[in-house]
């Protein structure tokens, strides 16, 4: 029997990470959910087990032995080293400790043997970004069939990616500009709204250079020298959830198109074969799988092979990272047989 603390239990991923613990072989779990003041007392559930939010106090992670931090990244910094100390094993679900020393990135999706193996004298794991996942596994999928000697993607984010408070200036500036109103500005400084942005404005609370560097750094942490070097673009999508990509992948040489086929699906990814189940965030959302269909372009005379393949795909980011960071829990059992802190 484990004991769980989820810090940032109110958290849009907070909620997420609750309902994918409750499918897991950790429902058994005792539960301590915490956050900040502002939501403490609030009535809460996991599985079938109602408790109520507690604020973080100093004996929070006493006899913890899996601590989930999913709130913002200052909360995270506030108190990983608290239930480090309490001996804790830290899943680090807001990416903000991906830097420092002996963190280790994961995504148990695409293990490999080239990985650090995690140890009692780790810090902490990050699970890897749901966005660096989704593209590992496809273009791990696709060398599959032809190596891969370039790929692009473009990844468009959703207002999720930052939050309730990123989510709920969406949705205002979408009212106000149907009632010709001013607009909110707080978190993005721009018009998010029915816009597509390549960035934020100078005030904006979050920006999109810092989640196209994450990306960028948990795609080299999980590929080892194994997946083709990436070129990579984020663009701010006027959506409430879900991730999108539009991907091109140039092969070494041609090969059949069934081939390609035959190399993404499986498992984690679902193949979309008709245009008209084309992937969307909204198709995605409440999807353990990636959604993924593939456009390849003609580069030869036999209209049945390709050199180059475009892939349009789609996932629940939200989900993704809630089930990964499960994963990583489950791969750290090892280091706590007893269930006990040790």
């Amino acid at each position: 029997m484990y004991k769980i603390a989820i810090a940032g239990a109110s958290t849009l991923l907070g909620r997420e990470l609750k309902d994918a613990i409750s499918e897991s072989p950790l429902a058994a779990a005792t539960f301590t959910l915490l956050d900040e003041e502002q939501a403490e007392g609030q009535l809460d559930q996991v599985g079938d087990e109602v408790t109520i939010i507690q604020s973080i106090g100093p004996d929070a992670f006493e006899k913890v032995d899996f601590t989930f931090l999913c709130g913002a990244e200052a909360l995270t910094r506030k108190h990983w080293k608290q239930a480090l100390r309490s001996g804790s094993t830290v899943l680090d679900l807001s990416g903000a400790l991906d830097q420092e020393t002996g963190v280790l990135v994961r995504a148990p999706w695409l293990g490999t043997e080239a990985e650090v193996p995690a140890d009692l004298f780790t810090p902490a794991v990050v699970p890897a970004h749901p966005a660096s996942v989704t593209l590992g596994l496809l273009l791990e999928r696709v060398q599959l069939a032809a190596p891969v000697h370039f790929a692009a993607a473009t990844v468009l984010t959703p207002a999720s990616e930052f939050g309730r408070g990123a989510m709920d200036e969406l949705h205002q500036q979408t009212v106000n500009l149907l009632s010709f109103q001013g607009l909110p500005r707080a978190v993005f400084d721009a018009q998010a709204a029915y816009n597509m942005l390549g960035g934020l404005g100078e005030s904006a609370k979050v920006t999109l250079s810092n989640v196209e560097a994450r990306i960028r750094r948990h795609y080299e942490s999980l590929s080892a020298g194994r997946w083709p070097k990436l070129a990579l673009q984020i663009v701010q999508a006027p959506v409430f959830h879900g991730l999108t990509f539009s991907i091109v992948a140039e092969l070494e040489r041609p090969v059949e198109i069934t081939a390609i086929e035959e190399a993404l699906n499986g498992e984690h990814v679902d193949l979309v074969l008709e245009d008209t189940d084309s992937p969307s965030n909204l198709s995605a959302t409440g999807q353990n799988d990636v959604l993924v269909r593939i456009r390849p372009e003609k580069t030869g005379r036999n209209p049945n092979e390709t050199s180059r393949v475009w892939l349009w795909a789609a996932s629940d980011n939200l989900r993704l990272n809630a089930q990964n960071a499960v994963e990583c829990a489950l791969d750290l059992r090892r280091l706590r047989p007893q269930g006990t802190v040790q």
